[in-house]
C-alpha cells in the first residue's frame, strides 16, 4: 500500500500490489476520460480528480479492495443499485478489475461533473 507521503499519482499506482494495481489501472483512464477538465492529482493521500479545487472522483486503495468516489455521488441516478450513497459522495468498492464498469462509471462521472461540463 502506498505511505502518506505519496505525491504523485505514479508514484500512488506503484506502491500497489495485485488486484489493487489492476483497478486502479483501469479506473485512472475513466477519470482522465470522464471527469471532463478535471486534473488528477493525489489530495489526502490518494488521487482524485478536481476542478478549481473542487473533486470531482478517486480512489482509494486498501488491503482487499480499492473504493471508487464520486463526490455529490447521492445525487446520481443509479439504476444498477452498485452505488452506496453517503452523505456527501457515492462509493463503489470493487474486489477486482472485472468490478470496474467502464461505462456506467463514465455516465456517473458525467452527472457528476460539478460545472455542467460535457
Amino acid at each position: 500500500m502506498p505511505d502518506s507521503a505519496t505525491t504523485t499519482i505514479d508514484a500512488y499506482l506503484a506502491g500497489l500490489g495485485a488486484p489493487q494495481r489492476d483497478i486502479a489501472d483501469a479506473l485512472v483512464p475513466i477519470l482522465d476520460t470522464g471527469a471532463t477538465d478535471a486534473v488528477g492529482r493525489v489530495w489526502h493521500g490518494h488521487p482524485v480528480w478536481l476542478i478549481d479545487g473542487t473533486p470531482v472522483a478517486g480512489f482509494k486503495a486498501y488491503p482487499k479492495y480499492v473504493t471508487f468516489m464520486i463526490w455529490g455521488g447521492q445525487l446520481l441516478a443509479d439504476e444498477s443499485g452498485r452505488l452506496e450513497r453517503g452523505a456527501r459522495m457515492g462509493t463503489v468498492k470493487l474486489a477486482s478489475v472485472d468490478d470496474v464498469d467502464r461505462e456506467l462509471f463514465l455516465e456517473w462521472l458525467q452527472q457528476a461533473d460539478p460545472v455542467g461540463h460535457s
